[in-house]
C-alpha cells in the first residue's frame, strides 16, 4: 500500500475511534438489513417472487425442465431436485442447499400454494408438518401455470443482472403475465417489516386486472366486488364481514377470522358424525388433535399443584359432549377429521362451538401486503396499488415484447425484399458471383442491396431459388406486413396496447382460472361459555388477597378462619354468575369470574395466581357483584366517578387501565351504588364493618340504590352532595373533583349512601376506632359539588369511609 494511500476503513475502527466504530457499525447493519429486506424476505409487486424462487424457475427452465404443454409437444422429464439445487447455487444462489431446497418444495406445495409453480414427484411433505424427503429423492420440473412467468423472458421483456461471480446473467424480474405476488401470495420475515400475503383466486385476480385496465379510475367498491377476499389453497371459510376485509385491502394491513368446513354425515341407528374436511391456512389435522388432546387431558401448569379450575372447567364442558375423534385423512381426502357426539341427542351447534371456540379449527389469519415496489422499496400497498403497480409492469413489459418482435419483423422484411430482387434476376446474380472476385460489393452495386442482403444471398442454399420460393416469400412477406402494422399500432396507441393487454388477460384466466375454494360468508366469531349453575355464593376475601367462595348466604363472617397473619377484607354476597373486581394500586382494574375462584375448603388460592399484575402494583381493593351492579370509584387526590361491574370486567388476565391516578395518588375504597348484595368489611383488629342484615330471599339481595355521596378528608373534613352531581365513565378516567383538599391533605374515600356511613379510623395509642355518621349529620355536612365542607371533629384519623345503607 502507498503511503498516500488512506487506510482501510477496518484499520481505522481497530485504531479505537469510537465514531468511526459507530458509523461503520451502523452502516454495516443497514446494509445487510437491506440485504435481507430485498433479497431474501420479500416478494416483488412484478412478479411476486423472493430471489431465490425467481433463481430457481429460471435455472430450471435453463435445465429444459419446463412445461411445454399438450399443444407443442410433451411435458418435460423430471430431474432430480439435487440437480436443480446444484444449478442454483452454482450459477445464481451462493448460499445453503438447505434453504433453496426449501424454497423448491414449497413451490411444489398444493397445500401451500395456491397455484404450485413446480410439479414435484415424490415426497414433499405434508399439511401436518412432515417435512420433505432429502433432495437425492425427490425429483422435479416446472408446472404448467409457470409459462406465465417464463414464456416471454428471451423476448426483450426484462433487465438482466450478472450474477454473483459474473460469470452469466440472470433476470432482474421475470415477466409476469398475471400479478402472482396476488395469486400465491406470500410470507416472510425481514429486518424491521415482515409480509403476510394471502393467496388468491385467478379469475377474480384477471377480473380485476381487466377492470382497472379499462377505467384506471374504479371505484373501491366496485374493485372490491370483482376481488371479494382470499382464496386460500384449502379452502374453510372466512367470517370476517365484508367491511373488515375492504378496510384490510385498503390499508394493506388487517386479520381475518377463518374457520374450518365441515358436514354432518348420518350413520345407522340415528346416530351421526362430524366430519371436517377443510381448514384454515397455516392449520394442520395433527395440530387440531394436540390441542384436543390438551383441552380433554390437560396437563398442571408450570408453578401450579393441580389443575385449574379453567381447566377442568374446558375439560368437562368438552367431554360432556365429545366422545372420540380420529383422522382419517388419505390421499384421495387430504383432510378427514371425524368427531363422534357423546350422543346421538346432542344438537350439532353444542359440539362444532367448543372445537370452534378452543382450537384452531377457527383462527385469525394475518393480512400485511408489504411488497418491494416498482422503485424498489420496500413498504405496505393497498389492493389497488397493487394492481396498478402490476398493470404498469405489464404494460411495460408488452411495449418491450413488442418492440423487441417488431425489430425481428422488419429484419426479416429487409431479407426477404433482398431475396425477392435476387429471385427476379436470378441469372444475373449467377453469373455475378461467378465472375466477381468481390460479389458482395458487386451485388450492392448492381442492386442496391445492403450488407445484411447480400450476406444472406450469398449464404442462401441453390434449392431456395426455386419458382416455388418466390410465392413463400412473397406470402410471408404479406403476414410480415400485418404483422408490422399490428405491433405499430400497439406501440403507437395506448387504446391497442390496453385492449392487446385485457385478451392476454383473459385468455390466461380462461386457460388457467379454477373455481373458488375459500367461501367467504360472514358470521360471529365462536363462544364456548362455559354452563354455571346460577346459585347463590359467598365471596370471601382476605386482608392479603387469598380468594375463595361459599355456597349459599348468611354466613357470619367473624367464623371465618384464615392463615397465620392473615384476616378478613371483606365477604360478598352474589351469584355463580357475577364477577369480582379487584382493584390495583396503580389504577388498573382485573375481573375474575366467581364460578372460577375455588371453594371453601382451605385458605382460597391467591388472587395473583388468577390475574397478571405488573411489576410494583399490589391488589389493593375487591368487590364482588352482578354485571349491572354500579360502583362509586374515587382516589386519594380528591377526583371520582361511578361505573358499572360490565365497564369494569376485562376478559385479559393483565387488566386494563381505568381509574386515572396522579404520581402519589392511591385508588380509595369502592363503594356500591346499587346492584350489590350484602357485605362485611374487616377492620385491621378483626372488628366487622357491615350493613344491617337484609330482608330473607333472593329478591332482598340488593342493597337500597344510593342516592347521596359522602367525602372525608385526613384532615377531619366532611362533604356530602347528590350521587346526579357525577357522571358515568363507562371507559374510566379521572372523574370530577369531589372534593377540594388542602395543601397535604388527601381524600380518605367517597362513599355513596342512602341513610348512614361508617367511617373509621385509629385513636390514640394505635386503637381502632369508629363512628356512624347518621342523615342528621350527613345533611349538616351537604353542599355542593368540588367544596370544601366542614370540619366533624372525629377524635381520631379517619383511615376510610363506607357505606352502611
Amino acid at each position: 500500500m502507498h503511503n498516500d494511500e488512506a487506510p482501510p476503513r477496518a484499520a481505522m475502527t481497530a485504531a479505537g475511534d469510537p465514531d468511526s466504530l459507530a458509523a461503520y457499525a451502523e452502516r454495516a447493519y443497514l446494509e445487510y438489513a437491506l440485504s435481507v429486506v430485498k433479497g431474501r424476505a420479500l416478494p416483488d409487486v412484478c412478479d411476486g417472487q423472493k430471489p431465490v424462487q425467481r433463481r430457481i424457475l429460471y435455472a430450471m427452465q435453463r435445465m429444459g425442465l419446463g412445461w411445454t404443454g399438450p399443444n407443442r409437444g410433451t411435458p418435460a422429464k423430471p430431474v432430480k431436485s439435487a440437480r436443480v439445487v446444484g444449478d442454483v447455487l452454482g450459477r445464481f444462489h451462493p448460499h445453503g442447499d438447505q434453504a433453496a431446497y426449501d424454497a423448491l418444495v414449497r413451490m411444489a406445495q398444493d397445500f401451500a400454494q395456491r397455484y404450485p409453480l413446480i410439479d414435484g414427484q415424490g415426497n414433499f411433505g405434508s399439511r401436518d408438518g412432515d417435512g420433505a424427503a432429502a433432495m437425492r429423492y425427490t425429483e422435479a420440473r416446472l408446472s404448467r401455470i409457470s409459462t406465465l412467468l417464463l414464456d416471454e423472458i428471451d423476448q426483450g421483456t426484462v433487465d438482466w443482472l450478472p450474477n454473483y461471480d459474473g460469470s452469466t446473467e440472470e433476470p432482474r424480474q421475470l415477466p409476469a403475465r398475471l400479478p402472482f405476488v396476488l395469486l400465491n401470495g406470500a410470507s416472510g420475515i425481514a429486518v424491521g417489516m415482515a409480509t403476510e400475503i394471502p393467496s388468491h383466486n385467478l379469475r377474480e385476480v384477471a377480473d380485476a386486472c381487466v377492470a382497472l385496465v379499462k377505467d384506471p379510475q374504479l371505484a373501491d367498491d366496485a374493485l372490491l366486488a370483482l376481488l371479494p377476499g382470499p382464496d386460500y389453497p384449502g379452502g374453510g371459510q372466512i367470517i370476517s364481514p365484508a367491511a373488515d376485509i375492504q378496510e384490510a385491502y385498503r390499508s394493506g394491513r388487517g386479520s381475518l377470522k377463518v374457520r374450518a368446513r365441515w358436514r354432518v354425515e348420518d350413520l345407522a341407528r340415528g346416530q351421526w358424525q362430524l366430519v371436517v374436511h377443510e381448514l384454515p391456512p397455516g392449520v394442520s389435522a395433527q395440530k387440531v388433535l394436540e390441542e384436543i388432546e390438551e383441552l380433554t387431558n390437560p396437563k398442571v401448569r408450570p408453578g401450579k399443584k393441580t389443575l385449574t379450575q379453567e381447566q377442568q372447567q374446558l375439560k368437562a364442558s368438552l367431554l360432556a359432549v365429545l366422545d372420540g375423534v380420529r383422522d382419517e385423512s388419505s390421499k384421495e381426502a387430504p383432510v378427514r377429521l371425524v368427531f363422534e357426539p357423546k350422543s346421538s341427542r346432542i344438537a350439532q351447534a353444542e359440539l362444532i362451538t367448543p372445537l370452534l371456540a378452543h382450537t384452531s379449527l377457527e383462527t385469525s389469519v394475518p393480512v400485511n401486503l408489504t411488497v418491494v415496489g416498482r422503485d424498489g422499496k420496500p413498504t405496505v400497498k393497498p389492493l389497488r396499488h397493487i394492481l396498478q403497480e402490476w398493470i404498469a409492469f405489464r404494460q411495460d413489459t408488452i411495449v418491450r415484447r413488442s418492440r423487441h418482435r417488431l425489430d425481428q419483423v422488419l429484419e426479416r422484411i429487409h431479407i426477404l425484399e433482398g431475396r425477392q430482387i435476387v429471385l427476379l434476376n436470378i441469372d444475373e446474380v449467377i453469373a455475378i458471383i461467378r465472375a466477381s472476385d468481390e460479389p458482395r460489393a458487386a451485388l450492392m452495386a448492381r442492386f442496391g442491396l445492403t450488407e445484411r442482403q447480400a450476406d444472406d444471398i450469398l449464404e442462401i442454399r441453390l434449392r431456395q431459388l426455386a419458382r416455388l420460393e418466390a410465392i413463400k416469400i412473397e406470402q410471408e412477406l404479406q403476414d410480415l406486413w400485418q404483422e408490422q402494422g399490428q405491433l405499430e399500432d400497439i406501440l403507437a396507441n395506448p387504446a391497442s396496447l390496453r385492449r392487446l393487454m385485457v385478451r392476454e388477460i383473459e385468455a390466461d384466466a380462461k386457460t388457467f382460472g379454477d373455481a373458488r375454494r375459500t367461501l367467504i360468508q360472514a358470521d360471529k366469531k365462536a363462544v364456548a361459555e362455559i354452563r354455571v349453575v346460577n346459585e347463590p355464593v359467598t365471596v370471601v376475601v382476605s386482608a392479603k388477597g387469598w380468594v375463595r367462595a361459599r355456597t349459599g348466604h348468611g354466613h357470619d363472617a367473624a367464623g371465618f378462619a384464615f392463615k397465620a397473619g392473615d384476616g378478613l377484607y371483606g365477604t360478598f354476597e352474589c351469584r355463580t354468575v357475577d364477577t369480582l373486581i379487584v382493584l390495583g394500586s396503580n389504577g388498573r382494574v382485573y375481573s375474575v369470574p366467581v364460578a372460577s375462584l375455588p371453594g371453601a375448603r382451605g385458605d382460597g388460592q391467591p388472587i395473583t395466581t388468577l390475574i397478571d399484575l405488573e411489576p410494583g402494583t399490589q391488589p389493593l381493593h375487591y368487590i364482588a357483584g352482578p354485571a349491572s351492579a354500579t360502583l362509586l370509584l374515587s382516589s386519594s387526590g380528591g377526583y371520582g366517578f361511578w361505573a358499572t361491574v360490565a365497564d369494569m370486567t376485562t376478559r385479559q388476565r393483565g387488566g386494563k387501565a381505568f381509574l386515572t391516578l396522579e404520581d402519589g395518588e392511591a385508588p380509595c375504597w369502592p363503594s356500591p351504588v346499587s346492584g350489590l348484595g350484602r357485605w362485611q368489611y374487616g377492620a385491621a383488629e378483626g372488628s366487622i364493618v357491615a350493613p344491617p342484615p337484609p330482608p330473607e330471599g333472593d329478591a332482598a339481595l340488593a342493597l337500597p340504590a344510593a342516592t347521596h355521596v359522602c367525602c372525608v378528608s385526613t384532615g377531619g373534613r366532611i362533604l356530602t352532595f347528590g350521587l346526579d352531581a357525577l357522571k358515568p365513565l363507562p371507559n374510566g378516567g379521572r372523574g370530577l373533583l369531589l372534593m377540594r383538599l388542602e395543601d397535604g391533605e388527601r381524600l380518605v374515600g367517597a362513599a355513596a349512601y342512602a341513610r348512614s356511613v361508617c367511617v373509621d379510623g385509629v385513636g390514640r395509642g394505635g386503637k381502632p376506632r369508629a363512628e356512624t355518621l347518621e342523615s342528621r349529620t350527613l345533611g349538616n355536612a351537604a353542599g355542593a359539588r368540588a367544596r370544601k365542607g366542614r370540619d366533624a371533629h372525629f377524635g381520631f384519623k379517619p383511615a376510610r369511609v363506607l357505606r352502611l345503607v
